[in-house]
């Protein structure tokens, strides 16, 4: 495990811990996070060995963690962070999206989990949204996932142009507020026609609307 030797103090960006047995994997996630200036990583692993010491002595805020650790049973850790530090926002990284796996990561505490096929916006916008405490959790699967893919025309008709216009927005990890004053409307307007859009695509996140909306190309794709 490597620990950055600087100290984080409040009002440093958020406190970020990698978890990936892949070091090529975790050193391009972790370059990805650092590109952010609102993001920094305070640690990287290579196992869940010690990870709850980890994330006490750096004060992290959020883990990623890779779903697939070898020797480690990830429902378990995801149990046990969660359980020790209330206030920590876990999202898992993996290459399946089996649903039961997902359902019971996310009942044992997981704020997300997303294919590590997702586009770096979805990543970034899953992280400030949990510390945010958006109260969505993020699943971002491929289109054959929990969720299945496609819509029917009807639902795909029924975005409006302001309402593909904030998704837009939304899906270049923008957060509301930002939204809001490029739009130039009330912050509430942005929920709400948030809101309307997940009700709309069956969406349970940001993340998982903007997903469902480029695999209908509603919205286009980075």
């Amino acid at each position: 495990m490597a620990v950055p030797s600087r100290s984080e103090t409040d009002g440093d960006p958020i406190r970020i811990i990698a978890v990936d047995d892949h070091s090529l994997l975790r050193d391009a996630l972790c370059q990805l996070i650092e590109a952010e200036d609102d993001l920094t990583v305070v640690a990287d692993a290579d196992r869940t060995q010690g990870l709850a010491e980890l994330v006490e002595r750096t004060a992290a805020q959020v883990v990623l963690l890779d779903v697939e650790i070898p020797g480690s049973h990830a429902p378990t850790v995801v149990a046990e962070l969660t359980d020790r530090f209330p206030a920590l926002h876990v999202l898992m990284l993996s290459m399946h999206g089996d649903t039961q796996l997902v359902q019971e990561l996310l009942a044992r505490g997981a704020r997300g989990y997303l294919h590590k096929s997702v586009p770096r916006e979805s990543l970034l916008a899953a992280i400030r949204n949990a510390v945010a405490h958006d109260p969505q959790l993020t699943i971002a699967l491929p289109s054959s996932g929990i969720h299945g893919s496609g819509f029917a025309a009807p639902e795909q008709q029924r975005l409006s142009p302001r309402e593909r216009e904030v998704l837009t927005l939304a899906a270049a990890a923008l957060s509301n507020r930002q939204i809001a004053n490029r739009l130039n409307v009330a912050e509430g307007t942005v929920k709400r026609h948030l809101r309307n859009i997940f009700e709309k695509l069956g969406a349970v996140s940001r993340i998982d609307a903007v997903n469902k909306a480029r695999d209908a190309q509603l919205i286009p794709r980075p």
